[in-house]
């Protein structure tokens, strides 16, 4: 029973990161690149639900942000400006899943009024819309290089795995190599080596393609040992034997009992990958402004005054936290599942 509760939570909570993800315009009060000069680098705002006389409101409401005279770059709360937090609030239009557009968002102020739940920037862009946007780039580059990477991996290690000799030894030291190799060095070497002055989509595609196709050595090892396994037992034999192809043994009998460890690795380089976009991102090697990703969010860190000034500009980092440690805990489930099942 606890078990199951690990692997429900896991799931609960990947899958509410997830719908945040996939749906940002909604979630999201304001558009990622809409400008405001006049509140850059303004902190997060508070949320109240007593205001200074001391009545309780059941609405939560926040004060707009004005300068501090008596701190330069600061800002003070202005109490005679209230503002309401409404639910279910028309603003900037933005498109969902590139098909239909909608101005509807799950929250936000009066059009006049300006509220910031993770501060902004630099140029007064508000961080949490960001986030949201930038996750979306972030995960999706993640789950398209694991995809990329199970295909290649599942490929490589079932015909090593079920014909053996020559490919097989091949196959074995290629991913001995690729094994062998730091991933980041690997990665950073890679991508330099690509145009760097192109199209952010074409970069995005480029970066899911860099990384599925680096990280393919683990999955084929993997799917190698389970077919070597698989292969040799009574029914695939049996089949063999009333004359069965090699192409049927594979489709109906040998690659049906990988699902389980594919899920397993699925959920292991998910976050890697997501990872190591955020570092390329973060190196100015991955997808660059003006749109958004967890690491180029991150990228004004390495301005020091930006790393003692701001704090909430270290949001995108602590995002990451729940992500990752959603993932571990679903493939850690998954693969005491399957070994479960295997003995």
């Amino acid at each position: 029973m606890k078990r199951n509760l690990k692997f429900w939570a896991a799931s609960a909570l990947l899958a509410g990161i997830h719908l945040l993800l996939i749906f940002p315009g909604f979630f999201a009060p304001y558009d990622y690149s809409a400008q405001n000069r006049e509140f850059s680098y303004a902190p997060p705002s508070r949320l109240h639900f007593v205001d200074r006389a001391g009545k309780t409101h059941f609405r939560p409401f926040t004060y707009a942000l004005v300068r501090d005279d008596q701190n330069s770059g600061g800002y003070v709360e202005a109490s005679n400006k209230p503002i309401p937090i409404r639910f279910f609030v028309r603003g900037s239009s933005y498109s969902i899943l590139g098909i239909f557009r909608s101005s509807l968002h799950s929250f936000g102020a009066d059009t006049s009024a300006k509220f910031w739940l993770m501060g902004t920037d630099q140029f007064g862009r508000d961080e949490f819309s960001r986030v949201l946007y930038g996750g979306r780039i972030s995960i999706l580059a993640g789950l398209i290089a694991t995809l990329l990477s199970l295909i290649l991996g599942t490929i490589l290690g079932a015909l090593a795995g079920f014909y053996s000799g020559w490919s097989d030894v091949l196959l074995m030291r290629g991913v001995e190599l690729f094994l062998a190799l730091p991933w980041l060095y690997l990665l950073l070497t890679v991508r330099a080596s690509l145009p760097l002055h192109i199209s952010t989509i074409d970069t995005f595609l480029l970066l899911a393609a860099v990384l599925g196709l680096v990280g393919w050595a683990r999955p084929a090892r993997l799917v190698r040992g389970m077919v070597l396994s698989v292969k040799e037992r009574n029914y695939v034999q049996s089949a063999r034997g009333f004359g069965a192809s090699d192409v049927y043994l594979l489709r109906r009998h040998i690659l049906p009992q990988l699902s389980s460890v594919l899920l397993t690795q699925a959920a292991l380089l998910v976050p890697q990958f997501v990872l190591a976009e955020v570092t390329l991102s973060f190196l100015g090697l991955g997808v660059s402004e003006p749109v958004p990703s967890w690491g180029n969010l991150l990228a004004c860190l390495q301005q020091y005054y930006v790393l003692t000034s701001y704090w909430w500009m270290l949001f995108p980092a602590l995002v990451l936290v729940p992500f990752f440690a959603g993932y571990q805990m679903l493939a850690a489930e998954l693969a005491r599942r399957n070994s479960a099942a295997t003995f």
